[in-house]
């Protein structure tokens, strides 16, 4: 699905026109130049971009508006109210969600916290994430109760392994979400159907997308 990993760039766009096929798309999705930012864009049905820019969420009250997000062991992240009436993409690594991306998309969204419902797609679990310190302190200097997502690796210092979703799941939480579903799937241990960039390194990318439909 991504322009930017070195595929072959007709293979990629001939990828793009199958998926707009069979998922029946109502428009062109509106792909982002993802780099792990805190920039939630508002979309709209007049909404065009010479360039892919950069962003790593987009949001919509208009029909017929695709937001996709591409991931390959991020967290896809898709947000609607119980009214479909506005609808996001969100894509949430570690330094994103550090940087409250989750937080900052759902706040712009005009619609009441309490009233979204949220689905966390495939994306690295807890068992294959291992993290440095600098990550954990990033979320524990901001939340003491962040700890309880890092689990320290016995054998090696200052590593451990930490719950990206449970992270998203409690930060939604806080901010009054309380339908939050997820696919409970891993990138990085299913080789057969997900990407996964910790896993291969040089690799591609799956796509997220939701849409308010006439």
């Amino acid at each position: 699905m991504a322009t930017h990993v070195e595929d072959d760039l007709q293979h990629v766009l001939q990828n793009r026109a199958i998926i707009k096929r069979q998922a029946n798309l109502p428009s062109e999705p509106i792909w982002l130049n993802q780099q792990h930012t805190d920039i939630a864009l508002p979309l709209s049905s007049t909404t065009v971009f010479d360039e892919p820019p950069i962003a790593d969420a987009s949001w919509t009250q208009s029909v017929n508006v695709v937001s996709v997000v591409m991931t390959a062991d991020c967290l896809p992240i898709l947000l609607t109210d119980k009214q479909g009436s506005c609808v996001a993409a969100i894509h949430a690594g570690w330094k994103g969600l550090a940087d409250k991306i989750v937080s900052k998309t759902i706040q712009a969204m005009p619609v009441q916290s309490s009233e979204l419902m949220a689905w966390i797609g495939p994306a690295i679990s807890v068992r294959q994430f291992e993290v440095g310190q600098d990550v954990y302190d990033a979320f524990v200097n901001q939340n003491i109760e962040n700890k309880r997502f890092f689990h320290a690796e016995p054998q090696q210092k200052a590593k451990y392994l930490a719950d990206l979703p449970g992270l998203v799941r409690f930060e939604m939480q806080n901010l009054g979400v309380s339908q939050i579903y997820a696919s409970q799937l891993c990138s990085f241990e299913n080789q057969t159907e997900f990407f996964s960039y910790r896993r291969d390194g040089k690799t591609g990318r799956m796509a997220s997308m939701i849409w308010i439909e006439n």
